[in-house]
């Protein structure tokens, strides 16, 4: 049984998703224990508990522990299986990093077709919001084989939640290697921002401010409201390059006025853009794992978070990989991942 302390490094809840899905591919046991020793309120939250129990149904696993607030988990999986499968996160948890850490690398390992509906929070801080698993992170899958669509049928915001997501997901014999080394010249770039249930006025706003830190034309600011069972606001910088897309985000709170949250998404977008790096900071972690199921991959990124070195702390105590990091200029690091 492989022990993983769940405190090391950023100590987050990422530990325990992706010990969820290397234990059931892998058919190892695990037992964690510090769960989220490293945030203010520790133990397993709904989201995470979400995550144990979505990764114990698709493989029929044993689980001790999986409770809400519980600081220790054993996880003894069995055989991975494809079907129909329907979770509810609960309130604004995360559905996001439930399919993309957990159910995507599982599902695209059986040998049938999988349907997923996930209820829950689609767009919450801290989280990849759909936007950017449908714009940035699954066509990247799809280059390495995977064959998945997803598709949002009522928005989430958080903290109220309630958005519904559907996933589509074909198995694959293996994943290919992915190397992406360079961005290639932008083709386009877009402000965008999506309102629910706030003054009409917000979002057109963050949008404009965005494109004009930017230095983008004003026909590049793009607002909506769409609907969800709760208030909610997200600003993005979408970047279209020819060999790589990006999604910078920040969400709009309470005591937090739109030209922060704008200032916040050029800020990301702008560091991005200063550097031929393709690989954002958060998606250079959350690449990790598809390329160590994959056998190999290198891409450039800016400097590695504490959630990618963690990551890779993670990946090794389960497959025979080799995570090299090396800075190739400033601001700007080379990742391959080796077999």
């Amino acid at each position: 049984m492989i022990e993983i302390d769940g405190s090391m490094g950023e100590g987050g809840g990422q530990i325990v998703r992706t010990s969820l899905a290397l234990a059931a591919l892998t058919g190892r046991a695990v037992q964690l224990k510090n769960i989220r020793a490293g945030r203010p309120r520790s133990g397993l939250l709904r989201q995470h508990l979400a995550a144990v129990e979505a990764a114990a149904a698709v493989c029929g696993a044993e689980t001790a522990g999986a409770a809400l607030g519980s600081d220790a988990l054993t996880f003894v999986p069995g055989a991975v299986r494809g079907g129909e499968f329907r979770f509810a996160v609960g309130s604004a948890g995360s559905t996001m990093l439930v399919l993309q850490t957990v159910l995507l690398p599982l599902l695209l390992r059986t040998d049938v077709s999988s349907e997923i509906v996930l209820e829950g929070g689609t767009h919450n801080p801290f989280a990849p919001p759909f936007d950017f698993i449908d714009q940035v992170y699954l066509p990247l899958l799809r280059r390495m084989g995977a064959r998945v669509e997803a598709v949002l049928q009522r928005y989430g915001f958080y903290p109220a939640g309630g958005g519904l997501v559907r996933v589509r997901i074909e198995p694959v014999a293996r994943l290919d290697a992915l190397e992406l080394m360079s961005r290639g010249a932008c083709l386009e770039c877009r402000a965008m921002a999506l309102s629910s249930a706030v003054r009409p006025s917000v979002g057109g706003d963050e949008a404009r401010l965005v494109a004009r830190l930017l230095e983008w034309p004003g026909e590049a600011a793009v607002s909506r409201q769409v609907d969800s069972p709760g208030p909610g606001n997200v600003a993005y910088a979408w970047i279209r390059s020819e060999r790589a897309d990006e999604l910078f985000t920040a969400f709009g709170e309470r005591g937090i006025g739109w030209e922060a949250v704008a200032q916040r998404v050029a800020q990301q977008a702008r560091r991005y853009l200063d550097k031929d790096a393709p690989v954002g900071p958060h998606l250079a972690d959350q690449l990790l794992l598809p390329l160590a199921l994959a056998g190999h991959g290198c891409f450039r990124t800016l400097t590695p978070t504490e959630h990618l070195r963690t990551n890779v702390e993670v990946i090794k105590q389960f497959l025979p990989v080799t995570v090299r990091t090396a800075e190739v200029a400033g601001d700007v690091y080379e990742v391959e991942v080796m077999a």
